[in-house]
Parts: structure tokens; sequence; C-alpha cells
């Protein structure tokens, strides 16, 4: 199998360069991707503003580096993110990402934090199978999860999410693209291209890809307000998106009570193990939701004494759930304005 690879550089920055790897629909012979190389890249360089193209080859897609990623069940695939802060050296490698393969198809759930990420996970589905992939589906917005979506696109996958995932990226599109430019680096963030999905879930869907059925449903805000949670029905495996972190402290986008009654009901639904958005993999089930859980809990609760205390916003921010700091990581980055969310959701209770 072979894939084209693109040498690019920054109009504006002509000693900031990349290597980009553009996927096809389906696999490619090395005459065929030879043939089509010319029209192909510059199909790709006019749809990336900025981009100067400075060659391009033909080359086994093997050559390519994929991410690691761990068979937790037959035919399911996750590569673990890293608990960490976005920097150029870990291209926004941070969520945690899947892909499960059918008979006849392959579904990506989340496409990692950067193009370079994304290009990571289509080369690891490519070392296990070529069966096309059909979809990849968007857990939620956050930026870290939907960035190397338009790989998939470009490898013929319909995108799908949460019914009001569309509005929310079109909504921070421009935030995003912003503030990675900034965290990832020119090099890194270079090709860039923020997706919008092309078929939003209201309630249930099920994705069919050969002998194996995935079950899609969307949520009231919580930890956003287009969580998005699958099951495959197959191997009882439950992807929660970032409804559940471990390792890392959860992040409030979303409401606080609301979350918190997502949590509780999906306690009673029955799963085999449970793949969080952030942390080690999997999870065992229910039992995995109980961090995420508890910390929110305590959240609220703090949150609501604080408010009958008659605490001001800025002091609340630096003392509630500061008790809950245990183990978690970058908790003294994101509690406080997890708390600064929950006492402006609280305040009017």
């Amino acid at each position: 199998m072979f894939a084209l690879f693109l040498s690019v550089c920054l109009a504006a920055m002509p000693d900031v360069c990349a290597e980009r790897l553009v996927p096809s629909p389906a696999p490619l012979d090395e005459a065929t991707c030879i043939a089509s190389g010319a029209d192909r890249s510059a199909a790709w360089v006019a749809a990336h503003a900025g981009a100067r193209l400075e060659g391009w080859r033909c080359a086994p897609l093997a050559e390519a580096p994929a991410l690691a990623v761990a068979e937790i069940a037959p035919g399911v695939f996750v590569h673990k993110g890293r608990s960490e802060d976005i920097t150029p050296q870990n291209r926004g490698d941070i969520a945690n990402l899947s892909f499960v393969v059918g008979e006849e198809a392959v579904a990506v759930i989340d496409a990692g934090g950067s193009r370079p990420i994304g290009e990571g996970l289509y080369a690891a589905v490519r070392q296990v199978t070529d069966l096309p992939i059909r979809y990849l589906v968007l857990t939620h917005m956050h930026p870290d999860h939907t960035l190397g979506g338009e790989v998939f696109r470009e490898a013929g996958a319909e995108i799908i999410g949460n019914h009001r995932l569309a509005d929310a990226l079109a909504r921070r599109a421009d935030t995003y693209d912003r503030n990675f430019r900034r965290f990832l680096g020119p090099a890194v963030h270079m090709g860039l291209g923020i997706v919008p999905p092309d078929r939003g879930v209201d309630g249930a869907a099920t994705l069919d890809l050969g002998g194996r059925i995935l079950d899609l449903e969307s949520h009231p805000t919580a930890h956003t307000n287009n969580d998005l949670t699958v099951f495959d029905r197959l191997t009882g495996t439950f992807w929660s998106g970032d409804l559940v972190f471990e390792e890392m402290l959860p992040v409030l986008d979303g409401e606080l009570l609301g979350w918190i009654a997502v949590l509780e009901r999906l306690e009673g639904r029955t799963a085999e193990r449970l793949v969080p958005g952030h942390g080690p993999v999997p999870l065992d089930w229910p039992q995995g939701i109980m961090a995420t859980r508890s910390y929110l809990v305590a959240l609220r609760d703090q949150t609501r004494a604080a408010v009958k205390r008659g605490d001001s916003l800025s002091k609340a921010a630096q003392e509630i759930a500061r008790d809950q700091r245990g183990t978690w990581r970058l908790f003294d980055e994101i509690n406080p304005r997890n708390a600064t969310a929950a006492f402006t959701e609280l305040e009017w209770e």
C-alpha cells in the first residue's frame, strides 16, 4: 500500500517546513499514487491557505510514523494520550483515540489534537487493516479530540457527532485555530483544518461495520453541550469521551449538575469495559466512572457551601475542591477554572 507524502512550507515563514501524509479513500499501488500525485498535491495545497508545496513523493505507507495502539478487545484498538498540557513536543497527543474493525469497514473514535496526530492514527489503522474507514465519530468538540479530523475526511470517512457539534465547532473554530497555532507551533500546526461533522445524532443512532454494530447516544449538557458516547455490542466496550477522565483532572465546559446527572444515569447501563477520554485504558465498568463522579460531587457540594457562606468568586475559585487534589494531574491549572464555572452556575441555583 502506497501513500502520498507532501513537503510543504509556510509561505510567510519559508524556513518552517514539514511533511504531510495525504490519505486516499481506497488503497493505492505505486503506479496509481504517482499518476494522481501532482493533481492531489495541488488540490491539497489549494485547500490550505498559507502552505507552499516544495515537492511530493509516493512511498509505502509503512514509512509513516504510526501511533502506538493496544488491542483491548477483539477488533478494538486504543491509543492512550498523554496526561499533560499541549506542547509542540507532544503535538497535541493528549486524548485517548480508538478505532474499531468490523468485517466490512472501520470506525475511528476521536481524531487527536493536530494534523500529525491524525495522520499517525490513520497510519495505525492501516497497519491493522486495509478496510475502508467509513466513519469518524467525534465524542465532543474539544480540539484535542477533533483537530485530526480532516485526515479522515480525506480518507473518505463520514464524520459523525452530537447534533449540537457543528454549531459548537463553528462558534469556537477561530479561537481553537488561533490558540493551537500558539500551543503547537507553526510546523505542527501547518495544514490543520477544523472540519464540521457530516451528520449529527439527536438521541440514538447505530453504525454497521459488518458483523459489528456500534450504538451512538447523544446526551444533555454535561462535560460540554455536545457529548456523544459509543458502545460496541460485540465486545461490550463503552466509550465515554470526556464524560469520564482518569489520571488528568476533569474539565468543566458544560453544566456541573448535568454532568453528574448523566454519570448517574450511565452507571445503570451494562458494559464490559470503559474507554475514558483521558487516562489509562481500559477501565473497569462501572468502577471507572467513580473518580470523575466523586470529584464533580465534591465540586458541587463545596461550591454550594461557598455560595451559602457568601464567599466571593475570587476566593471560591482558589479554595473550592482543593482537598480533591490527590493524584490528579494538572490539578492546579484546571481546578480554579472548574471552580469558577461551578460557582457561576450554582450561585443563582
